[in-house]
């Protein structure tokens, strides 16, 4: 028995897989947590919760797939991306991790572009440097923290941190390091003339790698911890977007995803770092070696739903939503959501946007809102599938990723306003088992993504066409949409 483990560090939680290579996947298993928002504009989660997070996670496959994880022979990473933790000395964390959905750096955004031209953050970065990237919270440690940014030994972004942890091994690669916008992204190394024009010193970024390279082996520590063989290869594994590109076999052009986590994206591979002149839209290098990823992203789409249900509408169930959003008519009768709850990137770049229902009616309840919140995410998405378009970039279908694959109504609805077909992987949790074939790969187990994805990699049977009854509705509801932006984007501040 060979069996790979992948694991996915999300916002949400922390998931880890199994995969058996003759017999497919073995177990899943997930721990979910939260964000520490206590701040206003702030979003910050500790590393070490990721830690026991992950170790609670490993402890139950071992009791409920003991054959399996003792056979353990490679182990990939995925993970959230942009992010900044900061390591002492003794290589723990110096303060709580800084994630992708903050928003505290707006002045230390205003200095990086009042330093750089949009046309120099392009050719350097292929990408605007926005609130929650790893660059302007690093500038914001370094001003308002200098005590704790001195105390600094390395910078490293979240997944990097478990694999530390894991290996006993400080390093990083492309794709999470390309996310920090520190970094030249079709040098595929740290951007060093900016970092030394912004004051931070060299000795703190960690030598760059590709992700299926091996970055060390489960520490006797981590293996006492967790059951783990140690001396296992561990991999330096991929931002979670390009490893779920992997798990939907997207590993060259001509495929586009959508996908619907925490936040949302629409996405495709490129094999040179192509970038939108206006810089709407993020280009960073992919975990397949020599590749990029090109994508459109919106901050809060299943976050938008989460919300909505749990803390607005009280719903008691994703089941219950999906009944209710079945019984409102496509285009929620004239109520529409802006799903700008913690600013947006593509294609505003505006971390001073807000969310918005517009429409409101005495005779809609609680199904229109949660239709509403499925329509606006899908609205988000079309803006990014536009400026993808735009690039030349286009597919004859989307393929469905993320949490929102569970929902037959959102996938449906994704159909309806892209105008295009949407089908979705058998396997739902795609970043895991893209963190496994790449892991497969990169230790030589199998020898090819083209291989390793042909054998693990299938869609369901069911493909969702649009439904041309709906298509004058949602082409209606999307221009209000674009207009609405654009009516009250000045008063967001």
């Amino acid at each position: 028995m060979r069996v790979v483990l992948g694991i996915d560090l999300g916002t949400s939680s922390v998931k880890a897989m199994l995969l058996d290579l003759e017999n497919g996947v073995v177990g899943v298993k997930a721990k979910d947590y939260g964000v520490d928002i206590s701040h206003p504009g702030w979003a910050e989660q500790n590393p070490e919760m990721w830690w026991k997070s992950l170790v609670e996670v490993l402890g139950w496959l071992r009791e409920h797939h003991r054959n399996a994880f003792e056979a353990v022979c490679a182990v990939g990473y995925s993970g959230q991306m942009h992010g900044l933790v900061l390591t002492g000395a003794d290589g723990r964390p110096v303060r709580p991790a800084i994630i992708w959905l903050d928003q505290r750096a707006g002045r230390q955004l205003k200095e990086i572009s009042a330093a750089l031209s949009q046309e120099e953050m392009g050719q350097i970065f292929c990408n605007r440097v926005s609130s929650g990237f790893a660059f302007p919270s690093l500038l914001w440690v370094k001003e308002q923290e200098p005590d704790i940014f001195a105390r600094a030994e390395h910078v490293l972004t979240p997944k990097d941190y478990l694999r530390y942890r894991m290996t006993g091994a400080v390093g990083a690669e492309v794709v999470d390091a390309s996310s920090t916008t520190m970094f030249d992204t079709a040098k595929r190394n740290w951007a060093w003339d900016i970092l030394e024009r912004f004051g931070l010193p060299a000795g703190l970024f960690p030598e760059v790698k590709e992700s299926s390279d091996i970055a060390g082996t489960i520490s006797p520590s981590c293996a006492a911890e967790t059951g783990l063989p140690a001396g296992v290869p561990v991999i330096y594994g991929s931002g979670d977007q390009p490893a779920q590109s992997i798990g939907n076999g997207v590993i060259k052009g001509g495929r586009i995803i959508s996908n619907i986590g925490t936040g949302g994206q629409i996405s495709a591979f490129a094999s040179s770092p192509a970038y939108d002149k206006k810089l709407r839209t993020n280009t960073f290098c992919h975990g397949i070696r020599g590749g990029y990823t090109i994508f459109g992203a919106t901050l809060c789409s299943g976050m938008s739903l989460n919300w909505a249900k749990n803390k607005v509408l009280h719903v008691d169930s994703y089941q219950e939503v999906n009944a209710l959003v079945s019984a409102v008519p496509p285009g929620a009768e004239g109520l529409i959501y802006l799903p700008y709850l913690s600013g947006e990137r593509t294609p505003h770049m505006n971390p001073d946007a807000k969310g918005v229902f517009f429409g409101m009616t005495l005779g809609q309840e609680r199904g229109h809102f949660l239709r509403a919140v499925m329509e606006g995410v899908a609205y988000s998405l079309k803006d990014c599938l536009g400026l993808i378009q735009e690039l030349g970039i286009d597919a004859p279908e989307i393929i469905a990723s993320g949490g929102a694959t569970a929902s037959p109504q959102w996938l449906q609805i994704q159909a309806d306003i892209f105008e295009k077909p949407v089908r979705a992987s058998r396997v739902k949790e795609q970043a895991c088992l893209g963190s496994c074939l790449l892991a497969a790969v990169g230790t030589g187990i199998l020898p090819s993504l083209e291989e390793a994805c042909g054998r693990f990699v299938s869609m369901d049977e069911r493909t969702y066409l649009p439904d041309e009854r709906n298509a004058d509705v949602y082409r209606e509801g999307y221009e209000k949409y674009r207009k609405l932006y654009g009516r009250l984007w000045d008063i967001m501040e």
